[in-house]
């Protein structure tokens, strides 16, 4: 199964990545984890990608595409992956189709998991989590039982993450829309589009994505 899962921060794709890893024994192949992957290992493409990262520079697409040929050629993918964050734009999906041709195979499906903006915002700007055990809660969604009090270890101080508030999770949001509108018609013209929504339960989602799956399998 070769697949790539589209959705915004909040969406829910690394839950959704676990299960799919879990079930198919396939790879979760992302950006950043891939150029850093390259780099520790010395590679000919690892060593120009830190010579552009250590200028301050972009990595070129140039770059990332041969980083992802030669994660793709790794035996873990023999029996496919998930991409996650790569193909970002219309250039570098149609990199990996020529890439996938050349090895005389083709994406599965892309998956969509869909979701509400304004709910998102709500959703992830609302988490915080217990300073001492990490449990994890919601101010609307999950909030503690007894308040100002940790459910699992009984701690009294919680944090919430710099980047989890409204104006940062728009930003993320805008950012998001901006390099994958492309995609999706794109790949919808090649007919391999699953689109979940994503503000359904996990399971729900979990449930939709199989379907998806085993339609495309």
């Amino acid at each position: 199964m070769r697949l790539i899962l589209l959705g915004p921060p909040g969406a829910g794709k690394g839950t959704q990545a676990q299960w799919i890893k879990d079930t198919y024994k396939i790879p979760q192949l992302s950006t950043g984890e891939m150029l850093r992957e390259a780099v520790a290992k010395g590679t000919e493409v690892g060593r120009e990608a830190k010579a552009v990262m250590e200028a301050g520079k972009l990595v070129s697409d140039e770059i990332i595409n041969r980083i992802v040929a030669e994660r793709i050629d790794q035996p873990d993918c023999v029996n496919g992956f998930i991409l996650d964050g790569y193909p970002r734009t219309i250039p570098q999906a149609e990199a990996l189709d020529r890439m996938l041709a050349e090895r005389g195979l083709a994406l599965d499906a892309v998956v969509e998991i869909r979701v509400d903006n304004e709910a998102l915002v709500e959703r992830i700007a609302g988490r915080f989590s217990c300073a001492k055990c990490g449990a994890g809660y919601h101010d609307k969604f999950k909030p503690t039982k007894v308040p100002g009090v940790c459910d699992e270890c009984g701690g009294t101080e919680f944090v919430r993450r710099k980047d989890d508030n409204a104006e940062t999770v728009k930003q993320r949001l805008a950012a998001y829309e901006a390099q994958t509108a492309p995609l999706l018609p794109y790949y919808r013209a090649k007919g391999l589009v699953r689109t979940v929504d994503g503000m359904a339960s996990i399971e729900e989602v979990t449930a939709a994505i199989r379907r998806a799956l085993d339609a495309a399998a």
